[in-house]
Order: structure tokens, then C-alpha cells, then sequence
């Protein structure tokens, strides 16, 4: 078994897996912090202060009976059942802003790898499958139709 998960640890798509995973980690929080202190100041600025995040509805009084509550932390001390909407809506408000930063960024990359007009084309798609192959492909990795009889 050990020898099975060292194969499996030094293989290609594991330690892929693993960069993948550690530069997501760091990308998560440069668009988190891009989110938190760049966007957000102002947007916050515009709308008066708005903080959703405190919103809430007391579905049970406290265990003193007290109903009044200024945030779901004190209800939440004095054993109150509450349903704290507000929370969820800044979390939904939060990701759009990030996934539109990260729309924009991958829209930026895509738009940087695209090749100048006029330099040769180093991708085609597959006749077979309809995928984007290197243009010197002889076999399809996708598809492993034989590229050499039909030359595109």
C-alpha cells in the first residue's frame, strides 16, 4: 500500500492537484482582500454605511423573555432564536463582487494569451470531437482520433 500511494503521490496530476490548491488558496485571498479593502470602502461610502450583516429576526425570545436585541451576538448570549438573514445577504452580495473580479481577471488572462493578428495559429480543433489541440497533433488527447489521414 505504501508503494501505491507513493506512485500516486509523485504522479503529475497530484502534484498539479497540489499547485493548483496552493495558488488557489493565495488567489482566494488577494481577491478577498481585493473585495474587503479596495471595493468595498467605497461602496460602503455610497450607501450610507449599509451592513446587512447585523440584520436579523428573533424568532424566540431569550430565556429572560428580553425580545429587543442590537445584533444576533446578544441574542444569540441570551438563548433567543433567531433567523439571521442579514449575514446571508452580505455573504451573497460578497460573492458576486468576487466572482465579477475574478470574471474580469480570467477575462484579462484569456485576452492576454489570445495571439497577435497575423502570427501563425498554434492551436485547431479536432475534426473528431470538436476540441482545441496543438496544431502539430498527430493523435487527439481527448478523443484519440488518428489526426495524420485527415489533416486540418
Amino acid at each position: 500500500m505504501l508503494k501505491e500511494f507513493k506512485e500516486f503521490a509523485i504522479k503529475g496530476n497530484a502534484v498539479d492537484l497540489a499547485v493548483g490548491v496552493i495558488i488557489g488558496a493565495a488567489f482566494g485571498g488577494i481577491v478577498t482582500s481585493l473585495v474587503k479593502d479596495v471595493l468595498m470602502p467605497p461602496i460602503s461610502l455610497l450607501t450610507g454605511g449599509l451592513d446587512f450583516s447585523n440584520k436579523f429576526i428573533v424568532l424566540k425570545t431569550g430565556a429572560d423573555g428580553a425580545a429587543n436585541f442590537a445584533t444576533p451576538a446578544q441574542a444569540a448570549a441570551a438563548a433567543a432564536a433567531t433567523w439571521n438573514y442579514g449575514n446571508f445577504v452580505t455573504l451573497v452580495i460578497n460573492f458576486i463582487i468576487v466572482a465579477f473580479c475574478i470574471f474580469l481577471i480570467v477575462k484579462a488572462m484569456n485576452r492576454m494569451k489570445k495571439p497577435a493578428p497575423g502570427e501563425p495559429a498554434v492551436s485547431k480543433d479536432c475534426p473528431a470531437c470538436a476540441m482545441t489541440i496543438p496544431i502539430k497533433a498527430t493523435r487527439c488527447p481527448h478523443c484519440t482520433s488518428d489526426l495524420t489521414a485527415a489533416r486540418v
